[in-house]
C-alpha cells in the first residue's frame, strides 16, 4: 500500500518546481512532464517500483509511444502515463488515445500541467484539477494502489511457492537419483542424455548439473507451453525434447508428473492470470525472467544465473548466435557446430 500525502516532501517539492517553471515562464508540457516525472519516480521508490519512459508498444499493426510506464518488483507493468499540454482539449486527447490509438486502459493516467484522468478497467473514474494538492493525492493514491485481482492472487502465490522450491527441488532430486540406481530404462536415458550435453554444451558438465537441468525442466515446462502458447515447445525445442524423452522414462516407472504438481496447479493458474493481462511480448518476458530468477533462487542461484538465456529475447540470442559463428569462422575457420568448439556458459 502506498502512503500519499499533501506533506510528503515528494508532493511539496513537485508543487515547488511548477511554481519555479511558472516564474521563469517555463510552464508548458515538457517542463511540467519533468515535474510529474520526479513526482512519480519518488512515490515508485517506495515499492522499489521504477517508471520507464518513452516506451514503445505494439497495438495490432500501429505502434504507440507512452511517456510513460511503470513496473513493480516482478516487472509487472502496473500503471501507464500521458502527458500532454495545457493547450490540448485533455478529453478529447483521452478519447483519442483510447478509442482510436488503443492505449492500454486498465490503469492510465493522463496528465495535463492543470488537470489530470485517470482511467481504470476501461472506464473514468477521476478527472480532478491539480491546482489542489488534495486532488493530487487522490488521483496518485488512486493510481499507485490499483491492483488487479490476477495481482493479488499473484502476490499470494508466489510467496507461498518460492518458500517451498528447496523442498520440491530436494523431493525431485531424490527421485532422480534413485531412478538412476533402480531403474534401468532410466539410467539409460540419463546417460545418453548426459553424453550429448557432453559433446553438444560441454564435456565437463556434470551429472549434478544435468540432474539439475531436470528438475528445471520439469517446474517450468508447463510456463512455456502455456504463457508463450507454444503447446509444442518440448517437441520442437531440440533440448526440451530431450529432457522430455528421459522424464518419460523416470514417469514410466517411478514418478507420477501430474500428482506431483496437483497441489501447484494455484500457482501455476495465477502465474498464467497475470501473464495473460500483459499484452506487450517484451513486457510478459521480462516478468517471466523475474519469475524464473525467483523459482530458482530458492534451489540453485548457479542454475538460475548460467541458464538465463531461455528467457533472453530470441533476437538478442540470434544476434550473439550469429556473430559468435562469424567469428569463428573469420579466425579459427570454424563454426558452433565443429568438433572442439566448446560452450563455457551455454
Amino acid at each position: 500500500m502506498f502512503k500519499i500525502t499533501p506533506k510528503q516532501k515528494h508532493l511539496q517539492a513537485y508543487y515547488k518546481e511548477l511554481k519555479e517553471f511558472d516564474r521563469l515562464g517555463q510552464a508548458h508540457e515538457g517542463t511540467v512532464k519533468i515535474a510529474f516525472q520526479h513526482l512519480l519516480e519518488a512515490i515508485a521508490k517506495q515499492s522499489q517500483w521504477i517508471l520507464t519512459q518513452e516506451n514503445t508498444l505494439n497495438r495490432g499493426k500501429k505502434r504507440i509511444r507512452l511517456d510513460g510506464v511503470l513496473f513493480d518488483n516482478a516487472n509487472i507493468p502496473r500503471g501507464y502515463w500521458e502527458a500532454k499540454d495545457s493547450k490540448d482539449d485533455l478529453s478529447k486527447e483521452v478519447q483519442k488515445k483510447l478509442y482510436q490509438d488503443n492505449y492500454p486502459d486498465d490503469n492510465i493516467i493522463f496528465q495535463a500541467p492543470s488537470r489530470a484522468i485517470l482511467y481504470q478497467n476501461g472506464r473514468e473514474v477521476l478527472d480532478l484539477s491539480l491546482a489542489e494538492p488534495a486532488n493530487l493525492v487522490k488521483i496518485l493514491a488512486a493510481f499507485f494502489n490499483f491492483k488487479r485481482p490476477e495481482y493479488e492472487r499473484w502476490d499470494l502465490a508466489a510467496d507461498e511457492f518460492k518458500s517451498r522450491v528447496p523442498e520440491l527441488s530436494n523431493k525431485l532430486l531424490g527421485l532422480i537419483q534413485q531412478a538412476r540406481v533402480d531403474d534401468k530404462d532410466f539410467k539409460a536415458a540419463f546417460n545418453r542424455f548426459a553424453d550429448q550435453c557432453h559433446q553438444a554444451i560441454n564435456p565437463n558438465l556434470t551429472d549434478a548439473a544435468i540432474e539439475e537441468m531436470l528438475i528445471q525442466h520439469l517446474l517450468t515446462e508447463r510456463v512455456f507451453r502455456r504463457i508463450f502458447n507454444h503447446p509444442d515447445f518440448a517437441k520442437r525445442n531440440i533440448i526440451a525434447r530431450e529432457i522430455e524423452n528421459v522424464i518419460d522414462k523416470l514417469t514410466a516407472h517411478s514418478f507420477n508428473r501430474d500428482a506431483f504438481f496437483d497441489d501447484l496447479k494455484y500457482f501455476y493458474r495465477a502465474l498464467e492470470d497475470v501473464a495473460a493481462t500483459i499484452d506487450e511480448y517484451d513486457y510478459k518476458q521480462h516478468f517471466l525472467n523475474t519469475v524464473y530468477e525467483r523459482f530458482f533462487q530458492g534451489f540453485s542461484v548457479k542454475v538460475a544465473d548460467t541458464h538465463g538465456i531461455v528467457y533472453t529475447p530470441q533476437p538478442i540470442v540470434d544476434f550473439m548466435v550469429k556473430s559468435i559463428d562469424e567469428i569463428l569462422q573469420k579466425e579459427f575457420g570454424k563454426s558452433l557446430a565443429s568438433r572442439g568448439v566448446h560452450f563455457l556458459d551455454p
